[in-house]
């Protein structure tokens, strides 16, 4: 399969595969971390601190894991509320649930259809969100890259977003993103796939480097 026919077919276990991906390497580097870093500010989701992004996370996981999907659920006043209770846990309690999340998670996602496949992604981003607060490298970047860009291109088909052509600098074949094209030409996007990635998922860009054609950067954002 080309990365341009990523999004033909859903793979049930992808968003799986990425989450463990994830886990294997976020989590050694969250046990590592010393407690005062869970409380800096995170650049991508003002307000929120490392340890808010990672409650976030692990909540919105457990949630898919428990099969509790109550009215408004994934709103900002229920991941608000879902942050405040765990206000009183330790770091490693949220980092532990965290786990727990990723690695149980995969199954009933896979199960659901393609319907919580977001929410993989999601989990994904946030994880870069929380290694670009540390310095750390492969932010939107690593080993699970391959896998977000594939499940990238498919939420965006799901969802009927805008047409858009990538032609990648770092992979070698171009990935089609959106939906089938219409009335509307597809946009054109030259850059990084870190960079792509920030765009869809409404990251700060300062200093990256990219062309945009046919498209504004608010229109691509998946997670706004």
């Amino acid at each position: 399969m080309t990365t341009a026919d990523m999004h033909e077919v859903r793979d049930p276990e992808l968003p799986g595969r990425l989450l463990t991906i994830e886990r294997d390497a976020l989590i050694p580097l969250l046990r590592a971390r010393p407690e005062e870093d869970f409380a800096l500010a995170t650049a991508a989701c003002p307000g929120w601190t490392v340890r808010d992004v990672l409650a976030h996370c692990s909540a919105a996981l457990i949630r898919v894991v428990e099969w509790r999907f109550e009215k408004g659920v994934f709103s900002p006043e229920s991941n608000d509320r879902d942050i405040a209770e765990r206000a009183d846990w330790t770091n490693a309690r949220v980092v532990d649930e965290l786990e727990r999340g990723m690695t149980e998670a995969g199954p009933v996602i896979a199960e659901a259809g393609g319907v919580l496949d977001p929410v993989a992604l999601g989990e994904w981003v946030h994880a870069g969100d929380v290694r670009e607060v540390f310095g750390e490298p492969g932010v939107y970047a690593g080993d699970g890259l391959p896998y977000a860009l594939a499940l990238l291109a498919r939420v965006t088909r799901e969802k009927g977003h805008l047409p858009l052509h990538a032609d990648l600098d770092d992979v070698d074949e171009p990935l089609r993103l959106g939906s089938v094209p219409g009335e509307r030409p597809p946009a054109r996007y030259i850059g990084g796939s870190a960079t792509l990635v920030r765009l869809y998922a409404g990251r700060p860009l300062a200093g990256e480097r990219y062309e945009l054609v046919g498209a504004g950067e608010g229109e691509l954002n998946i997670f706004g």
